[in-house]
């Protein structure tokens, strides 16, 4: 039977921006036998620059995932380095529940001593922050670095490539050469475009935290693995009705 992986794009976006999305797990990265299926929230954040918009990313993907089980999904892929609802939908599912920030730092951890999250803008450096003090990640980072260049959530980096790309080797190398860094995160499911790039020009590990995550996911289901409940217990009285109406 084919399991279904239900992938939480956490902004609004029409089918050409899922695409976009999507394009992040070509077929070949796919195994036989799993099916992800990209799907954007209803409403919510833009672009996750503030501790508003981040809420909003929460509240919204929270909402999208909250019923996967119920639709037949046997785990959950949040499409955010923010982590945005992944302890809540944790609490909430019985099925797995991966982030890509999660399994794109632990993976850095494996490969490496040190490594530096490349980004967009500094904009996005408070997520890193709070998800690396929760998973105590600290003495591992060598640093985070910004091209500060605002980001496209929707088109992501298509027709920037020549820009975008320069500069965030430039970075890569300022964190392999100033900073120490021997791994290199994206900062961004959005960034998956300069990977192949990357790749080709640096001598260390360049990691795509949304394809970690998603094959976490095929791991997961593979293994019979899931979240444990004692770290992420489940709510006595779950009330999705008054979760749903509070967020319209």
């Amino acid at each position: 039977m084919t399991k279904r992986i239900k992938v939480i794009i956490p902004i609004p976006m029409d089918a050409a921006g899922a695409a976009n999305r999507a394009s992040q797990l070509p077929a070949n990265l796919i195994l036989p036998g799993f099916h992800p299926e990209f799907v954007p929230v209803a409403r919510g954040a833009s672009l996750a620059d503030s501790p508003y918009d981040v809420l909003l990313m929460d509240f919204s993907v929270v909402q999208a995932g909250i019923r996967a089980e119920e639709e037949g999904y046997d785990a959950v892929c949040i499409d955010t380095v923010s982590d945005s609802g992944l302890a809540a939908l944790r609490s909430r599912l019985n099925i797995p529940v991966v982030a890509p920030g999660m399994s794109a730092f632990h993976m850095a951890c494996m490969l490496g001593k040190k490594f530096s999250v490349i980004t967009m803008w500094d904009e996005w450096f408070a997520l890193y922050e709070k998800t690396l003090t929760e998973y105590h990640l600290w003495p591992r980072v060598a640093s985070l670095r910004s091209i500060n260049t605002r980001p496209d959530l929707k088109e992501l980096l298509v027709g920037k490539e020549e820009v975008v790309f320069a500069k965030l080797e430039a970075e890569a190398r300022k964190a392999m050469e100033e900073d120490g860094a021997d791994v290199i995160v994206l900062g961004s499911t959005t960034m998956h475009q300069s990977h192949a790039y990357l790749s080709e020009r640096l001598p260390i590990p360049v990691i795509n935290p949304g394809q970690v995550a998603y094959k976490l996911c095929e791991l997961m289901l593979t293994l019979g693995l899931k979240p444990s409940r004692k770290a992420y217990p489940a709510p006595q009285n779950p009330n999705d009705a008054a979760y749903h109406a509070f967020i319209g």
